[in-house]
């Protein structure tokens, strides 16, 4: 295991529990390897999750991906970024990005394009892409999802209609 490795592994296991280690270890494994994708990921997530800070954790993950286009655990995270701070067209056009690439959690990916759909009051295409994650799903991870926001849709749909 490199030196690299064995800082983003210490930075992994001490997330979110101890930000301080998890820190320690991603400056030590940024300085071992500047262009490391997952050490960038988690530091997108620290400043997501943690901090609030839109700004660099966008940064952190568009350097990320610079980095390696096909790193696939970057994109959920970057996804629900855009998607809380409100950047609906971005996050939209990167979702159908990563559905392209080799080896991404597709029904991970499409669930964040369904919060998306209802986010954006477009329940026709919630429902399509709900009977989508339907049709690919290979086990019950994602029946409460598909559940609960087919229930909501529902709701949001007759207080629609009542106005």
């Amino acid at each position: 295991m490199s030196s690299i490795d064995k800082y983003l592994v210490k930075a992994i296991d001490a997330y979110p529990y101890n930000l301080e280690e998890a820190l320690e270890s991603l400056d030590y494994a940024l300085s071992a390897d500047n262009n490391n994708a997952a050490t960038l990921c988690l530091y997108g997530r620290v400043y997501a999750e943690q901090l609030q800070d839109y700004a660099t954790a966008k940064t952190y993950f568009q350097d990320a991906l610079a980095a390696n286009i096909k790193a696939v655990f970057v994109y959920p995270y970057f996804i629900q970024l855009l998607i809380d701070f409100d950047e609906d067209v971005e996050a939209e056009k990167l979702i159908h990005f990563a559905l392209t690439i080799k080896g991404i959690d597709k029904p991970l990916v499409i669930s964040k394009l369904i919060v998306l759909k209802e986010k954006m009051v477009q329940y026709k295409e919630v429902k399509k892409w709900i009977g989508n994650l339907k049709s690919i799903v290979l086990n019950d991870d994602y029946q409460v999802f598909i559940d609960k926001t087919e229930a909501r849709i529902k709701v949001k749909k007759k207080l629609i209609d009542r106005k």
